[in-house]
């Protein structure tokens, strides 16, 4: 029975670790934890995870809520996870092989050949993801597991949200969400056969879940055997949640055309709706109903941006106890931010793993360029954040490009939580950025798709912008603003300088 003591649950299985949120139906934090889990790296431009590491963390979290919430209050759940983090599992949902992350790139030369593929009706479907698959996406993924012999009859291949929603269901579903940005699924058609026959995916039916269903709706209810592992009453509902940064829309209160949600992880994803489709090479989409009902969906990213921040703090504080980096990193933003704009001169590229917009190579890497024996580690953090900076004002003005306004930016993620960040991010765009209350837009998207689900609001765009809640505003400074337009053209040079010099060094 649903009353005033019910809350509803959100699980947020990001990049770097797991996130979980509480809260009551009107919106209210009743609880909040995060566990982490490793990634392994075991060759250049690969990029794996255990699926077992994320149920632990899961079953981990839950018997911690346990002790000072009753877990029976939980009336309803929503999931997000990374897309195009992709494994092999057996008929069961065994897994055969790790977790590709949707940072390895083993898959560059299947995307290319998809891309290259001449057959109009490849051309068509691709038209609705900017003309081309990435090599993240689960298409090219597909193809390399087929290809290198990891398929076996009976074997699914499948996205960490399907595989979370079967652990906790027993029902293979995948999330329109998923399909329509990642799988060349059309929001209004469906799959269309005659595209994977052209591209050698023709069993995709067989390998992939059963079912698409749309964002909100229920995949099932979380069974005995999942009930025993977690802690959660058996048959309390489970909702189709979708990509952790597209769920954060929901969670920003990001759904009217126009408003930017600019997700600040690991990666950075930069998201919009339209009313009507927006064709552009160097933009992700035109997405058609993959969040929102009669909405299309624009997307924009960099792929290396909280994981900078990460390696700095690894690189230069190897020795430093994980209790004590919070002291470290709050001295070296505040080092940071004792530093000029444009870091004395120190301009970073950060395609550190391939450019995702709006270059769209795989090929590119980092670079760190006007280093004197003057510069500190500090300039080199600052520098972190200015090139990220640049890539987001990259992506903003490739949006503008195609004819699509940005009239507000609302940030979420754990980046935001950096007020140096924040304002160099205003700086160098010129545009004011609200963040928000809850900063982990993820979990509470997920939580708003349970309390939707369970009937408490109408749409689901007006769950999202009932319960969100802006916190504060970074205003652009005209003075850096204008110091920050001769490194950001400065940035936009070495991409046309560096880029053949590391695809020739990629290749070596």
């Amino acid at each position: 029975m649903i009353n005033h003591h019910s809350i509803v649950a959100g699980f947020d299985f990001g990049t770097q670790a797991l996130k979980v949120s509480m809260f009551t139906l009107d919106g209210k934090l009743v609880w909040r934890g995060e566990s982490s889990y490793p990634t392994d790296f075991p060759l250049t431009g690969r990029a794996e995870q255990k699926p077992e590491h994320w149920w632990e963390a899961l079953t981990e979290l839950l018997a911690d809520a346990a002790k000072t919430v009753s877990l029976s209050r939980i009336k309803g759940i929503g999931v997000c996870a990374t897309s195009s983090t992709v494994l092999v599992t057996d008929k069961e949902g065994v897994p055969q092989t790790p977790a590709l992350m949707w940072m390895d790139k083993r898959a560059v030369a299947q995307a290319t050949a998809v891309n290259e593929n001449r057959d109009p009706i490849v051309k068509e479907v691709l038209r609705y993801s900017g003309g081309k698959v990435s090599e993240e996406w689960m298409v090219a993924k597909a193809l390399y597991l087929k290809e290198n012999g990891f398929l076996t009859p009976g074997t699914k291949v499948v996205e960490q949200l399907d595989w979370i929603n079967y652990r906790m269901t027993n029902r293979w579903v995948a999330s329109q969400c998923n399909a329509v940005c990642k799988w060349n699924y059309q929001g209004g058609k469906g799959f269309s056969p005659a595209f994977y026959e052209a591209i050698g995916l023709p069993d995709y039916h067989e390998l992939w879940p059963d079912e698409v269903i749309s964002v909100g709706s229920q995949v099932g209810e979380i069974t005995e055997e999942a009930a025993a592992k977690l802690g959660i009453t058996a048959g309390t509902p489970v909702f189709q949640g979708g990509i952790d940064a597209h769920i954060g829309m929901l969670g920003a209160g990001a759904v009217e055309p126009g408003i930017m949600s600019l997700v600040m992880g690991t990666s950075f994803v930069h998201l919009v709706h339209t009313e009507e489709p927006v064709f552009h090479e160097g933009l992700w989409g035109p997405y058609e109903n993959a969040i929102l009902p009669d909405k299309w969906l624009i997307e924009g990213g960099q792929l290396s941006c909280g994981s900078l921040t990460t390696w700095f703090l690894q690189q230069f504080y190897p020795h430093v106890p994980a209790d004590e980096l919070g002291a470290v990193y709050e001295e070296v933003v505040a080092e940071a931010g004792k530093i000029a704009p444009g870091s004395d001169g120190l301009v970073m590229m950060d395609s550190w793993q391939g450019n995702r917009t709006p270059y769209r190579n795989p090929h590119a890497t980092g670079s760190l360029v006007g280093l004197t024996l003057a510069h500190t580690r500090f300039h080199i953090f600052r520098a972190i954040l200015e090139a990220t900076a640049y890539g987001t004002r990259n992506i903003i003005s490739t949006f503008a490009d195609s004819n699509v306004p940005i009239t507000r930016i609302i940030a979420c993620g754990g980046g935001t939580k950096n007020a140096l960040w924040m304002q160099i991010l205003s700086d160098v765009t010129g545009l004011v950025i609200e963040t928000l209350e809850e900063t982990e837009a993820g979990s509470k998207g997920a939580a708003i798709l349970a309390t939707y689900g369970l009937g408490h609001y109408p749409s689901l765009a007006e769950a999202a912008k009932t319960n969100a809640a802006k916190a504060r505003m970074y205003t652009p400074q005209q003075d850096a603003n204008e110091q920050y337009n001769r490194y950001f053209a400065t940035y936009l040079d070495l991409h046309k300088a560096l880029f053949p010099i590391m695809k020739e060094l990629g290749t070596t």
